[in-house]
Protein backbone atom coordinates (compact mmCIF):
# COMPACT_ATOMS: atom_id res chain seq x y z
CA UNK A 1 0.00 0.00 0.00
CA UNK A 2 2.65 2.68 0.64
CA UNK A 3 4.95 1.70 -2.05
CA UNK A 4 1.58 2.41 -4.30
CA UNK A 5 1.55 5.44 -2.82
CA UNK A 6 4.54 6.74 -3.22
CA UNK A 7 4.80 5.59 -6.18
CA UNK A 8 1.61 7.58 -7.86
CA UNK A 9 3.12 11.03 -5.81
CA UNK A 10 6.50 10.50 -7.55
CA UNK A 11 4.19 10.14 -10.72
CA UNK A 12 2.47 13.12 -10.19
CA UNK A 13 5.37 14.75 -9.58
CA UNK A 14 6.96 13.73 -12.54
CA UNK A 15 3.77 15.06 -14.71
CA UNK A 16 4.14 18.68 -12.37
CA UNK A 17 7.52 18.66 -13.33
CA UNK A 18 6.93 18.56 -17.06
CA UNK A 19 4.20 20.96 -17.11
CA UNK A 20 6.38 23.74 -15.48
CA UNK A 21 9.29 23.02 -17.37
CA UNK A 22 7.29 24.16 -19.96
CA UNK A 23 7.38 27.64 -19.05
CA UNK A 24 10.75 29.77 -20.36
CA UNK A 25 13.05 31.09 -17.98
CA UNK A 26 13.01 34.93 -17.97
CA UNK A 27 15.83 36.82 -19.37
CA UNK A 28 16.86 40.01 -16.78
CA UNK A 29 15.23 42.35 -19.23
CA UNK A 30 12.35 40.32 -19.44
CA UNK A 31 12.40 39.80 -15.90
CA UNK A 32 12.74 43.77 -14.76
CA UNK A 33 10.03 44.67 -17.03
CA UNK A 34 7.55 42.56 -16.26
CA UNK A 35 8.63 43.38 -12.35
CA UNK A 36 7.84 47.18 -13.10
CA UNK A 37 5.00 46.63 -14.72
CA UNK A 38 3.67 44.65 -11.46
CA UNK A 39 4.75 47.41 -9.34
CA UNK A 40 3.50 50.08 -11.26
CA UNK A 41 -0.02 49.17 -11.96
CA UNK A 42 -0.23 45.50 -10.02
CA UNK A 43 -0.66 43.43 -14.01
CA UNK A 44 -1.61 40.31 -12.49
CA UNK A 45 -0.43 38.99 -16.31
CA UNK A 46 3.30 40.10 -14.82
CA UNK A 47 2.73 38.80 -11.98
CA UNK A 48 1.76 35.18 -13.53
CA UNK A 49 4.62 34.87 -15.87
CA UNK A 50 6.95 36.05 -13.35
CA UNK A 51 5.45 33.41 -10.76
CA UNK A 52 5.37 30.30 -13.77
CA UNK A 53 8.61 30.89 -14.64
CA UNK A 54 10.74 30.50 -11.48
CA UNK A 55 8.09 27.28 -10.52
CA UNK A 56 10.96 24.87 -11.08
CA UNK A 57 12.89 26.83 -8.83
CA UNK A 58 10.39 25.77 -5.62
CA UNK A 59 10.88 22.47 -6.58
CA UNK A 60 14.48 22.32 -6.59
CA UNK A 61 14.39 24.14 -2.77
CA UNK A 62 11.59 21.57 -2.15
CA UNK A 63 14.25 18.56 -2.63
CA UNK A 64 16.16 19.76 -0.34
CA UNK A 65 13.67 18.96 2.55
CA UNK A 66 12.63 15.72 1.07
CA UNK A 67 14.58 14.27 4.34
CA UNK A 68 11.89 15.32 6.67
CA UNK A 69 9.01 12.29 5.33
CA UNK A 70 6.21 14.68 4.19
CA UNK A 71 4.95 14.57 1.00
CA UNK A 72 6.86 16.74 -1.69
CA UNK A 73 3.44 17.82 -3.00
CA UNK A 74 2.92 19.51 0.01
CA UNK A 75 6.21 21.02 0.44
CA UNK A 76 5.90 22.16 -3.43
CA UNK A 77 2.79 23.63 -2.63
CA UNK A 78 3.64 25.56 0.45
CA UNK A 79 7.08 27.09 -1.48
CA UNK A 80 4.80 27.85 -4.04
CA UNK A 81 3.19 30.28 -1.58
CA UNK A 82 6.16 31.39 -1.14
CA UNK A 83 7.16 32.52 -4.12
CA UNK A 84 3.84 34.26 -4.87
CA UNK A 85 4.33 36.45 -1.75
CA UNK A 86 8.26 37.13 -2.93
CA UNK A 87 6.46 38.94 -6.27
CA UNK A 88 4.20 40.78 -4.15
CA UNK A 89 7.15 42.26 -2.39
CA UNK A 90 10.07 42.33 -5.18
CA UNK A 91 11.81 45.47 -5.74
CA UNK A 92 12.92 45.41 -8.80
CA UNK A 93 14.80 48.88 -8.59
CA UNK A 94 17.33 46.82 -6.06
CA UNK A 95 18.55 45.42 -9.39
CA UNK A 96 18.72 41.31 -7.96
CA UNK A 97 17.00 38.70 -9.53
CA UNK A 98 13.79 37.64 -8.20
CA UNK A 99 14.85 34.13 -7.33
CA UNK A 100 17.72 35.54 -5.14
CA UNK A 101 15.03 37.40 -3.21
CA UNK A 102 12.48 34.74 -3.90
CA UNK A 103 14.62 31.39 -2.34
CA UNK A 104 14.18 33.21 1.58
CA UNK A 105 10.44 33.32 1.26
CA UNK A 106 10.27 29.77 -0.62
CA UNK A 107 12.32 28.45 1.74
CA UNK A 108 10.37 29.95 5.06
CA UNK A 109 6.68 29.16 4.43
CA UNK A 110 8.07 25.47 3.56
CA UNK A 111 10.18 25.59 7.13
CA UNK A 112 6.95 26.91 8.62
CA UNK A 113 5.29 24.11 7.48
CA UNK A 114 7.31 21.26 8.62
CA UNK A 115 7.77 23.16 12.09
CA UNK A 116 3.58 23.46 12.01
CA UNK A 117 2.52 19.26 10.62
CA UNK A 118 5.85 17.62 13.01
CA UNK A 119 4.28 18.08 16.08
CA UNK A 120 1.21 18.78 17.86
CA UNK A 121 3.34 20.44 20.31
CA UNK A 122 4.37 23.78 19.33
CA UNK A 123 8.10 23.84 18.56
CA UNK A 124 10.62 26.23 16.70
CA UNK A 125 9.12 29.20 18.87
CA UNK A 126 12.91 31.20 19.12
CA UNK A 127 15.23 31.30 16.23
CA UNK A 128 17.39 29.01 18.13
CA UNK A 129 15.16 26.37 17.97
CA UNK A 130 14.45 26.98 14.74
CA UNK A 131 17.90 27.05 13.84
CA UNK A 132 18.35 23.69 15.40
CA UNK A 133 15.56 21.59 13.84
CA UNK A 134 16.96 22.23 10.46
CA UNK A 135 20.50 22.24 10.75
CA UNK A 136 21.07 19.13 13.88
CA UNK A 137 21.32 16.52 11.42
CA UNK A 138 23.22 17.92 9.05
CA UNK A 139 26.23 19.47 12.14
CA UNK A 140 25.86 16.09 13.19
CA UNK A 141 26.76 14.81 9.31
CA UNK A 142 29.29 17.31 9.25
CA UNK A 143 30.96 16.50 12.39
CA UNK A 144 30.84 12.74 12.55
CA UNK A 145 32.95 12.79 8.91
CA UNK A 146 35.65 15.84 9.46
CA UNK A 147 36.15 16.14 12.89
CA UNK A 148 35.92 12.90 14.75
CA UNK A 149 38.31 9.15 14.62
CA UNK A 150 36.23 6.41 12.81
CA UNK A 151 33.23 4.90 15.13
CA UNK A 152 33.08 7.88 17.83
CA UNK A 153 29.78 9.60 17.92
CA UNK A 154 29.76 13.43 17.79
CA UNK A 155 28.59 14.57 21.17
CA UNK A 156 26.21 17.37 22.05
CA UNK A 157 28.38 19.92 23.40
CA UNK A 158 30.57 20.28 19.85
CA UNK A 159 26.91 20.50 18.32
CA UNK A 160 25.99 23.30 20.53
CA UNK A 161 29.43 25.23 19.84
CA UNK A 162 29.31 24.36 15.81
CA UNK A 163 25.84 26.27 16.37
CA UNK A 164 26.17 28.72 18.84
CA UNK A 165 22.91 27.43 21.12
CA UNK A 166 23.10 26.09 24.36
CA UNK A 167 23.65 22.40 25.30
CA UNK A 168 20.55 21.71 26.74
CA UNK A 169 18.80 23.06 23.80
CA UNK A 170 20.38 20.15 21.81
CA UNK A 171 19.38 17.73 23.79
CA UNK A 172 15.97 18.83 24.12
CA UNK A 173 15.76 18.82 20.26
CA UNK A 174 16.96 15.76 19.49
CA UNK A 175 14.41 14.23 22.10
CA UNK A 176 11.84 16.20 20.42
CA UNK A 177 12.88 15.01 16.90
CA UNK A 178 13.23 11.17 17.85
CA UNK A 179 9.56 11.63 19.34
CA UNK A 180 7.67 12.12 16.42
CA UNK A 181 3.91 12.15 17.36
CA UNK A 182 1.90 9.13 16.53
CA UNK A 183 -1.48 8.83 15.52
CA UNK A 184 -3.93 6.57 17.15
CA UNK A 185 -5.91 5.92 13.82
CA UNK A 186 -2.89 4.46 12.55
CA UNK A 187 -2.92 0.81 11.63
CA UNK A 188 -0.98 -2.25 13.19
CA UNK A 189 0.55 -5.02 11.60
CA UNK A 190 0.62 -5.56 7.67
CA UNK A 191 -3.44 -6.72 7.70
CA UNK A 192 -4.51 -3.01 8.84
CA UNK A 193 -7.20 -4.62 11.00
CA UNK A 194 -6.61 -2.61 13.96
CA UNK A 195 -4.86 0.18 15.42
CA UNK A 196 -3.56 1.42 18.14
CA UNK A 197 -6.27 3.23 19.37
CA UNK A 198 -8.10 -0.48 19.91
CA UNK A 199 -5.19 -0.65 22.81
CA UNK A 200 -5.59 2.55 24.65
CA UNK A 201 -7.28 1.89 27.84
CA UNK A 202 -10.54 3.37 29.02
CA UNK A 203 -10.13 4.47 32.71
CA UNK A 204 -13.99 5.94 33.12
CA UNK A 205 -16.15 3.49 35.03
CA UNK A 206 -17.79 0.67 33.55
CA UNK A 207 -21.61 0.47 33.12
CA UNK A 208 -22.21 -1.36 36.34
CA UNK A 209 -20.65 1.24 38.78
CA UNK A 210 -22.19 4.52 36.53
CA UNK A 211 -25.62 2.66 36.91
CA UNK A 212 -24.68 1.93 40.90
CA UNK A 213 -23.65 4.84 41.56
CA UNK A 214 -26.43 6.53 40.02
CA UNK A 215 -29.22 4.51 42.16
CA UNK A 216 -27.08 5.06 45.22
CA UNK A 217 -27.04 8.78 44.81
CA UNK A 218 -30.84 8.84 43.96
CA UNK A 219 -31.01 6.57 47.44
CA UNK A 220 -29.15 9.46 49.19
CA UNK A 221 -30.95 12.49 47.75
CA UNK A 222 -34.17 10.39 48.81
CA UNK A 223 -32.95 10.17 52.56
CA UNK A 224 -31.48 13.70 52.66
CA UNK A 225 -34.79 14.87 51.95
CA UNK A 226 -36.44 12.68 54.42
CA UNK A 227 -34.00 13.88 57.28
CA UNK A 228 -34.55 17.31 56.44
CA UNK A 229 -38.10 16.88 56.86
CA UNK A 230 -37.87 15.90 60.11
CA UNK A 231 -36.51 19.14 61.07
CA UNK A 232 -38.52 22.47 61.77
CA UNK A 233 -38.84 25.14 59.37
CA UNK A 234 -36.06 27.09 61.07
CA UNK A 235 -33.95 24.20 61.14
CA UNK A 236 -34.49 23.72 57.91
CA UNK A 237 -33.86 27.17 56.65
CA UNK A 238 -30.20 27.27 58.80
CA UNK A 239 -28.88 23.73 57.16
CA UNK A 240 -29.79 24.90 53.64
CA UNK A 241 -28.66 28.29 54.20
CA UNK A 242 -25.00 27.40 55.90
CA UNK A 243 -24.55 24.10 54.68
CA UNK A 244 -26.21 23.80 50.67
CA UNK A 245 -26.05 27.30 49.38
CA UNK A 246 -23.32 28.45 47.18
CA UNK A 247 -22.98 31.39 48.89
CA UNK A 248 -23.39 30.36 52.22
CA UNK A 249 -24.89 33.13 54.66
CA UNK A 250 -23.05 34.64 57.54
CA UNK A 251 -23.42 33.65 61.27
CA UNK A 252 -24.44 37.36 61.24
CA UNK A 253 -26.48 37.52 58.29
CA UNK A 254 -28.30 33.83 59.94
CA UNK A 255 -29.20 36.21 63.13
CA UNK A 256 -29.92 39.07 61.16
CA UNK A 257 -32.81 37.52 59.24
CA UNK A 258 -34.44 35.98 62.57
CA UNK A 259 -33.68 39.14 64.46
CA UNK A 260 -31.40 37.32 67.06
CA UNK A 261 -27.61 37.55 67.74
CA UNK A 262 -24.42 36.09 66.05
CA UNK A 263 -24.01 33.30 69.19
CA UNK A 264 -27.87 32.71 69.31
CA UNK A 265 -27.68 31.76 65.37
CA UNK A 266 -24.29 29.74 65.90
CA UNK A 267 -26.14 27.52 68.83
CA UNK A 268 -29.16 26.98 66.64
CA UNK A 269 -26.49 25.92 63.80
CA UNK A 270 -25.06 23.56 65.92
CA UNK A 271 -28.34 22.17 67.07
CA UNK A 272 -29.68 22.10 63.36
CA UNK A 273 -26.39 19.98 62.48
CA UNK A 274 -26.43 17.52 65.36
CA UNK A 275 -30.58 16.35 64.42
CA UNK A 276 -29.42 15.86 60.68
CA UNK A 277 -26.11 14.00 61.52
CA UNK A 278 -28.43 11.62 63.84
CA UNK A 279 -30.63 10.80 60.84
CA UNK A 280 -27.56 10.61 58.51
CA UNK A 281 -25.32 8.33 60.47
CA UNK A 282 -28.39 5.68 60.16
CA UNK A 283 -28.46 6.59 56.29
CA UNK A 284 -24.36 5.76 56.15
CA UNK A 285 -25.38 2.12 57.51
CA UNK A 286 -27.80 1.93 54.72
CA UNK A 287 -25.67 2.19 51.77
CA UNK A 288 -22.79 0.28 53.77
CA UNK A 289 -20.56 3.68 53.78
CA UNK A 290 -17.00 2.53 55.41
CA UNK A 291 -17.21 4.89 57.80
CA UNK A 292 -15.11 3.06 60.71
CA UNK A 293 -16.82 4.87 63.07
CA UNK A 294 -16.24 8.50 62.02
CA UNK A 295 -19.02 10.69 62.30
CA UNK A 296 -20.89 11.48 58.80
CA UNK A 297 -19.60 14.86 57.73
CA UNK A 298 -22.18 17.44 56.75
CA UNK A 299 -20.41 19.46 54.43
CA UNK A 300 -19.40 16.39 52.26
CA UNK A 301 -22.87 14.91 52.09
CA UNK A 302 -24.36 18.42 51.97
CA UNK A 303 -22.06 18.95 48.45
Amino acid sequence: MNRNGSGKSSMSLEIYLSEVNRYPLLTVEEEQELAKRFCATGDTRAAHKLITSNLRFVVKVAYEYRSYGFRMADLVQEGNIGLMKAVQKFDPARGIRLISYAVWWIRAYIQNHILKSWSLVKLGTTQAQRKLFFSLARTRRELDRTSLPEGNVTSSEQIAEKLKVKVDEVREMQLRLEGRDLSLDAPLGDDGQSSHVDFVSDDAPGQDDALSGHQESRMLSGKIELAMARLDARERFIIEARLMSERPLTLKELGDHFGFSRERARQLEIRAREKLRVELEAVAGELDWPTNGTPVDLEEVAA
